[in-house]
Protein backbone atom coordinates (compact mmCIF):
# COMPACT_ATOMS: atom_id res chain seq x y z
CA UNK A 1 0.00 0.00 0.00
CA UNK A 2 0.98 3.55 -0.84
CA UNK A 3 0.66 6.24 1.88
CA UNK A 4 0.49 9.96 0.39
CA UNK A 5 1.61 12.93 2.60
CA UNK A 6 -0.93 15.31 3.63
CA UNK A 7 -1.50 18.29 1.31
CA UNK A 8 -4.12 20.65 2.19
CA UNK A 9 -5.65 22.22 -0.43
CA UNK A 10 -7.46 25.50 -0.60
CA UNK A 11 -9.93 27.01 -3.39
CA UNK A 12 -11.60 30.24 -4.26
CA UNK A 13 -14.17 30.57 -6.15
CA UNK A 14 -14.51 33.09 -9.09
CA UNK A 15 -12.07 35.12 -11.37
CA UNK A 16 -8.76 32.93 -10.96
CA UNK A 17 -5.56 33.75 -12.93
CA UNK A 18 -6.73 31.29 -15.48
CA UNK A 19 -9.08 34.25 -16.41
CA UNK A 20 -12.16 32.12 -16.35
CA UNK A 21 -14.78 33.25 -14.44
CA UNK A 22 -16.47 30.55 -12.11
CA UNK A 23 -13.33 28.06 -12.46
CA UNK A 24 -12.36 26.36 -9.10
CA UNK A 25 -8.61 27.06 -8.73
CA UNK A 26 -6.20 25.17 -6.57
CA UNK A 27 -3.87 27.13 -4.13
CA UNK A 28 -0.52 25.34 -2.80
CA UNK A 29 1.08 28.05 -1.51
CA UNK A 30 1.09 28.89 2.30
CA UNK A 31 2.07 25.15 3.75
CA UNK A 32 5.85 25.27 5.35
CA UNK A 33 7.38 22.12 5.60
CA UNK A 34 5.11 20.62 2.59
CA UNK A 35 7.21 19.47 -0.16
CA UNK A 36 6.47 21.44 -3.19
CA UNK A 37 4.32 23.71 -1.81
CA UNK A 38 6.38 26.62 -1.14
CA UNK A 39 7.41 28.40 2.42
CA UNK A 40 5.15 31.41 2.06
CA UNK A 41 1.68 32.01 4.38
CA UNK A 42 0.69 34.21 1.67
CA UNK A 43 -1.93 32.35 0.30
CA UNK A 44 -3.31 30.79 3.49
CA UNK A 45 -4.49 33.33 4.95
CA UNK A 46 -8.05 35.03 4.82
CA UNK A 47 -8.91 31.64 2.88
CA UNK A 48 -9.68 29.70 5.69
CA UNK A 49 -12.16 31.30 7.67
CA UNK A 50 -14.99 29.09 9.35
CA UNK A 51 -18.78 30.03 8.67
CA UNK A 52 -20.59 31.26 11.68
CA UNK A 53 -22.06 29.00 14.68
CA UNK A 54 -25.79 28.69 13.58
CA UNK A 55 -28.36 26.49 15.91
CA UNK A 56 -29.85 23.42 13.86
CA UNK A 57 -32.93 23.86 12.08
CA UNK A 58 -32.36 28.11 11.43
CA UNK A 59 -33.80 29.73 8.66
CA UNK A 60 -31.21 31.33 5.49
CA UNK A 61 -31.93 33.66 2.81
CA UNK A 62 -30.48 32.64 -0.75
CA UNK A 63 -27.40 34.39 -0.32
CA UNK A 64 -26.38 32.39 2.67
CA UNK A 65 -27.39 34.81 5.29
CA UNK A 66 -29.06 33.30 8.64
CA UNK A 67 -32.11 34.53 9.67
CA UNK A 68 -32.45 35.50 13.37
CA UNK A 69 -35.30 33.83 15.09
CA UNK A 70 -35.92 33.78 18.79
CA UNK A 71 -37.22 30.68 20.50
CA UNK A 72 -40.32 30.05 22.07
CA UNK A 73 -40.87 31.01 25.70
CA UNK A 74 -43.24 28.02 26.70
CA UNK A 75 -42.93 24.93 27.89
CA UNK A 76 -44.51 21.46 26.60
CA UNK A 77 -47.13 20.20 27.67
CA UNK A 78 -46.53 17.36 30.11
CA UNK A 79 -47.96 16.84 33.52
CA UNK A 80 -45.02 18.29 35.47
CA UNK A 81 -44.54 21.22 33.85
CA UNK A 82 -48.45 22.28 34.42
CA UNK A 83 -47.67 22.05 37.50
CA UNK A 84 -44.44 23.52 37.68
CA UNK A 85 -46.87 26.14 36.35
CA UNK A 86 -49.07 26.62 39.58
CA UNK A 87 -45.96 25.90 42.11
CA UNK A 88 -47.72 27.44 45.77
CA UNK A 89 -51.42 26.54 45.08
CA UNK A 90 -53.36 24.27 47.28
CA UNK A 91 -54.25 21.11 45.37
CA UNK A 92 -56.00 17.96 46.19
CA UNK A 93 -54.14 14.56 45.10
CA UNK A 94 -55.83 11.25 43.91
CA UNK A 95 -53.20 8.25 44.17
CA UNK A 96 -53.67 4.49 43.53
CA UNK A 97 -51.18 1.77 44.89
CA UNK A 98 -51.56 -1.20 43.24
CA UNK A 99 -51.00 -4.90 45.14
CA UNK A 100 -51.79 -2.93 48.64
CA UNK A 101 -53.32 -4.29 51.28
CA UNK A 102 -53.58 -1.74 53.71
CA UNK A 103 -55.00 0.50 51.06
CA UNK A 104 -55.14 0.84 47.24
CA UNK A 105 -56.45 4.37 47.09
CA UNK A 106 -55.17 7.15 49.21
CA UNK A 107 -56.11 11.48 49.03
CA UNK A 108 -53.50 14.13 49.16
CA UNK A 109 -54.10 17.47 49.92
CA UNK A 110 -51.31 20.15 50.38
CA UNK A 111 -49.59 23.22 48.75
CA UNK A 112 -47.61 22.38 45.66
CA UNK A 113 -43.92 22.61 46.20
CA UNK A 114 -42.22 21.13 43.41
CA UNK A 115 -42.89 18.67 40.64
CA UNK A 116 -40.49 16.63 38.72
CA UNK A 117 -40.80 14.10 35.62
CA UNK A 118 -41.35 11.05 38.26
CA UNK A 119 -42.39 12.64 41.51
CA UNK A 120 -44.49 15.78 42.78
CA UNK A 121 -43.71 17.46 46.67
CA UNK A 122 -46.19 18.66 48.34
CA UNK A 123 -46.82 20.08 52.13
CA UNK A 124 -49.39 19.94 54.66
CA UNK A 125 -49.89 23.47 56.02
CA UNK A 126 -51.23 23.01 59.26
CA UNK A 127 -48.21 19.92 59.86
CA UNK A 128 -45.28 21.37 57.88
CA UNK A 129 -45.08 17.80 56.82
CA UNK A 130 -44.05 16.92 53.36
CA UNK A 131 -44.77 14.28 50.88
CA UNK A 132 -43.28 13.10 48.50
CA UNK A 133 -45.63 11.01 45.74
CA UNK A 134 -44.91 8.88 42.51
CA UNK A 135 -46.00 10.56 39.79
CA UNK A 136 -47.10 6.88 38.49
CA UNK A 137 -49.75 6.70 41.00
CA UNK A 138 -51.40 9.85 40.87
CA UNK A 139 -54.82 9.62 38.82
CA UNK A 140 -55.46 13.07 38.89
CA UNK A 141 -55.48 16.31 41.10
CA UNK A 142 -57.68 18.99 41.29
CA UNK A 143 -56.85 22.95 42.23
CA UNK A 144 -59.56 25.39 44.36
CA UNK A 145 -58.22 28.44 42.24
CA UNK A 146 -57.83 28.85 38.79
CA UNK A 147 -54.81 27.09 37.12
CA UNK A 148 -51.77 28.92 35.14
CA UNK A 149 -51.97 26.89 32.23
CA UNK A 150 -49.90 27.69 28.68
CA UNK A 151 -50.75 25.29 25.88
CA UNK A 152 -47.68 25.05 23.45
CA UNK A 153 -47.82 27.33 20.15
CA UNK A 154 -50.61 29.99 21.90
CA UNK A 155 -49.01 32.79 23.90
CA UNK A 156 -50.63 33.70 27.44
CA UNK A 157 -53.22 31.67 29.27
CA UNK A 158 -56.72 30.87 27.69
CA UNK A 159 -59.57 32.80 28.28
CA UNK A 160 -60.66 31.96 32.39
CA UNK A 161 -65.18 32.28 31.95
CA UNK A 162 -66.48 29.43 29.90
CA UNK A 163 -69.89 28.41 29.87
CA UNK A 164 -69.97 25.09 30.26
CA UNK A 165 -73.84 24.13 29.66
Amino acid sequence: MIVQPYRPVTYTIGNTSSGMPGMVHSTTQGMPGMPGMGNGTQGMQGMMSQPPQVTSGSPMTPAGAVVPTTAPVFEQSYIENILRLNLGKVGTFYMTFENNQEWNAKIFKGVLEAAGRDHIIISDPATGQRFLLLMINLDYATFDEPLTYQYPGTIGNPPTSRNFW
